[in-house]
């Protein structure tokens, strides 16, 4: 199956499959489906459908070795002196922040043949979990009386108690607790986290080797991309010992075989009801991918200026196709009339499971039409709080400091119980270390950003909307972006300092433009925040308690919850797919690489594997294809086998998988994997890193 057909497939052909896959009972899960928690993990059904199961040994030292990275993906420790193996484009921002003119590390890789070569990656931690903590009757009982309206303020007070008193007799600096929202609130639990705040990077290829077949491979298999990269944990300023690590496997595992993928998915939403599927159908997803398509032109626009704005703009645009192509496949997936009708009869189940017991039915009531009511004062205050609130400001980073520091000020100054969501004091100690991460900024796409914001902030909100008044004055949103971006002094670490350490005082007597503006027009976002916390988040956090009492009720312990970005275990086997007769097979070779070059990007073969090209081995599998069940997140998760050995870096997820926010149909979602075998083979014979063979166990050490 060549890739020309496969990339004219259209997208909405491609998800049709995923509609059949809540054929049977609604709520269970199905086949191999699922993102288990590690303390509920169905060990007797995986052993039922494939004749093993881990044990809890064997999950003890996975969730030990599972690594949480703040870049938003997943990792894990591959060596007893912290080494932790992840995605290369998992760590693209921090190959963006170490490259410059003279050494841009996206065209030569990164490999630090000496420890002492080893760079810190600026704001990236990792985070290993500790224990999980059933919290549920604590918040419930905490929150039973409250109004719906103030249901989700409510619930984040008493979070942010419980979290401080799980933390109390824990070093700050190395633990983090978290409560945990699962099953949409049927369920709290505290996560505790080990964490290491200081990652060094110890080797990333090429982008053009990470990436090759860039966008048009994107989500598509076969693949031919090394999408891998190594980290180490540091802790006073010395490698970490973890307590455990995942042995590397070196040769490849075989169709069929058992694997299993622990990490991190970011979320999914297969517990929505019908309305807030529409939802997100009509309203969320057409207005950003909009947005995001006009953006990705004004970047691609600039990047035809030169080598620098080339560079600088890499990552930028990397992450803007990538949540492009994802977002679109989601669009056409709830856009797809079968699909659609197979999720309005999963809940018209349920409905009517629940109506044939009354005593459950007067429990609860009818969440259904509490959600409804909410989605409606959703679509009311959208636009508002999208371009206000949620996504004020687009790229610029300097308009997300300038908020933090404006809103850390104003929280700090106030009582506990009467600050925002996300402002409690271990928030804001947390808030302030993200803010005084040095990273580099680019004053364009500084403008770019509040440009492009200001403009569709208008254009979306209405010009003669009182906020958007207060937001433009008399200046047009060019004008507005350009005295900002180039007047504002807060890329500056000490200026951010200061009015950190200087309070509301330091902040309200600051000439900063940027703060300036933040100080002004603030007022107008928090107040559409609040509206959004009372009207939509409230009442749906209140439903949704109820809906998954429902589910509990009527399918037991037979589901699992939606994604949240905490760990995970999802079980499958090696295999590949067919779809309208063509038959994708489960992996890739070396030599497939060679093949597949034209010599112009995103096909191109880096130098490094040209050079290579006679001595690497062409027969080694490449990348690889499992039914695991993953989402966003997911990336950089190990691929594991039975025996607990680390056997490839998860990296994507075919074109059928991208309606897998909203269901799961094994018999085409599939995870793409670059094995251990392959990153071995690149390390020895293209990139000569014998320090990290060694490691590995690939080489006997000298």
């Amino acid at each position: 199956m060549t890739t020309r057909l496969r990339a004219t497939v259209s997208a909405a052909a491609l998800v049709l499959a995923v509609a059949t896959a809540a054929a049977s009972v609604p709520g269970s899960a199905r086949a191999d489906e699922g993102m288990w928690t590690f303390d509920a993990f169905p060990a007797e059904r995986m052993r039922a459908a494939h004749g093993w199961a881990p044990d809890q040994a064997w999950l003890n030292r996975v969730q030990s070795s599972a690594v949480r990275l703040s870049s938003g993906c997943s990792a894990s420790f591959v060596s007893s002196q912290g080494l932790v193996l992840t995605n290369w484009h998992c760590v693209s921002d921090c190959i963006a922040e170490l490259s410059s003119a003279q050494a841009n590390l996206s065209q030569t890789g990164f490999i630090a043949r000496a420890a002492a070569d080893e760079k810190t990656c600026p704001g990236v931690e990792g985070e290993v979990l500790t224990s999980i903590t059933d919290v549920t009757e604590q918040v419930r009982g905490a929150i039973a009386a409250v109004p719906a309206a103030e249901a989700s303020r409510a619930t984040a007070r008493i979070a942010a108690e419980i979290e401080a008193e799980a933390c109390k007799d824990l070093d700050p600096e190395k633990f983090q607790c978290s409560v945990v929202p699962l099953f949409r609130g049927g369920q709290y639990k505290v996560y505790t986290y080990r964490q290491y705040k200081d990652m060094r990077l110890v080797f990333a290829p090429e982008t053009a080797v990470g990436f090759f077949g860039g966008d048009p491979d994107n989500f598509n298999f076969p693949r031919f991309a090394l999408d891998a990269a190594f980290l180490r944990a540091y802790e006073d300023g010395r490698p970490v010992t973890p307590a455990t690590h995942l042995p590397w496997r070196r040769d490849a595992v075989a169709e069929g075989d058992i694997v299993l993928v622990a990490g991190n998915p970011g979320s999914t939403q297969r517990l929505l009801t019908v309305d807030q599927l529409a939802f997100l159908r009509d309203w969320l997803l057409p207005t950003r991918q909009l947005v995001r398509s006009e953006l990705r032109g004004r970047v691609v626009q600039y990047r035809e200026i030169g080598a620098d704005q080339l560079r600088e703009t890499e990552d930028l645009l990397f992450g803007i196709e990538n949540s492009f192509k994802a977002q679109y496949g989601q669009m056409r997936a709830l856009q797809d009339p079968q699909f659609f009708a197979i999720k309005q009869r999963e809940e018209a189940a349920l409905r009517a499971a629940v109506a044939a017991n009354p005593a459950l039915q007067a429990e609860i009531g009818d969440p259904w039409a509490d959600v409804s009511a909410a989605v409606a004062a959703q679509q009311e205050l959208f636009f508002q709080h999208e371009f206000l609130e949620a996504r004020a400001g687009s790229v610029s980073q300097l308009f997300g400091v300038a908020r933090q520091i404006v809103r850390v000020a104003e929280e700090a100054a106030k009582p506990a119980a009467e600050r925002l969501p996300g402002y409690s004091d271990a928030a804001i100690e947390r808030i302030k270390g993200q803010l005084m991460v040095p990273r580099q900024i680019f004053p364009d796409q500084e403008r770019m950003g509040l440009e492009l914001w200001l403009s569709k902030a208008r254009e979306y909100v209405g010009v003669d909307n009182p906020a958007i008044t207060r937001l433009l004055g008399r200046e047009s949103p060019e004008d507005l972006a350009r005295r900002l971006a180039s007047g504002t002094t807060l890329a500056d670490h000490a200026v951010r300092q200061a009015l950190l350490e200087g309070g509301k005082a330091a902040v309200d007597a600051s000439t900063d433009p940027l703060i300036a503006f933040v100080r002004a027009t603030d007022p107008d976002a928090r107040a559409i925040a609040l509206q959004w916390s009372s009207r939509v988040q409230g009442p749906i956090s209140s439903a949704s308690q109820r809906l998954a009492q429902a589910r509990f009720a009527v399918y037991g312990s037979s589901a699992y919850p939606d994604a949240t970005f905490t760990l995970r275990l999802s079980y499958g086997t090696v295999k590949g797919w067919t779809f309208n007769g063509n038959t994708v097979p489960w992996f890739t070779r070396i030599g497939g690489k060679y093949d597949r070059a034209t010599g112009a990007f995103p096909f191109a073969v880096a130098p490094s594997w040209a050079a290579a090209a006679e001595r690497i081995d062409r027969s080694v599998v490449f990348n690889i294809v499992s039914d695991n069940d993953i989402i966003g997140g997911n990336s950089g998760s190990p691929l594991i086998d039975r025996e607990g050995r680390v056997v490839g870096a998860v990296f994507d997820g075919n074109i059928h998988s991208l309606g897998g926010d909203f269901a799961f149909d094994g018999r085409v979602n599939r995870t793409v994997t670059v094995t251990t075998a392959a990153i071995g083979e690149a390390l020895g014979s293209v990139y000569g890193f014998e320090r990290l063979q060694s490691e590995l166990g690939l080489t006997e050490a000298r």
